[in-house]
């Protein structure tokens, strides 16, 4: 899966910063038919975690009614340097994580 995240590189101790997070995935809800009149199974991602330095600052869980190749955005104030993980998991249990580094100045 591509994955797309806009977050700074850098920012001043105590600013609010917009995080945003995009996943490639079709997410098929079960119900759409393919040419031959197969349903196509389903295939969703049901759940999103943004981690920061630890702790979690923003969790998300998706139904079949998010458009495929989910995309997330939301603020959190910076506080100190580490790492945002931002982590999408399946209805499977598969997983599929990104890493960025905050600098807090």
């Amino acid at each position: 899966m591509a994955i797309r995240i806009s977050a700074p590189d850098t920012a001043a101790k105590g600013d609010v910063i917009e995080l945003k997070a995009l996943i490639q995935h079709p997410m098929e809800t079960g119900y759409r038919r393919n040419n031959r009149g197969e349903t196509i199974e389903r295939d969703i991602i049901t759940d999103f975690k943004c981690v920061y330095d630890g702790e979690t600052v923003f969790e998300a869980s998706l139904q079949p009614g998010i458009a495929a190749n989910p995309f997330l955005s939301f603020f959190t104030k910076a506080t100190v340097s580490g790492d945002l993980t931002f982590t999408w998991t399946d209805q499977d249990g598969e997983t599929w994580s990104q890493t960025h580094t905050l600098t807090v100045e």
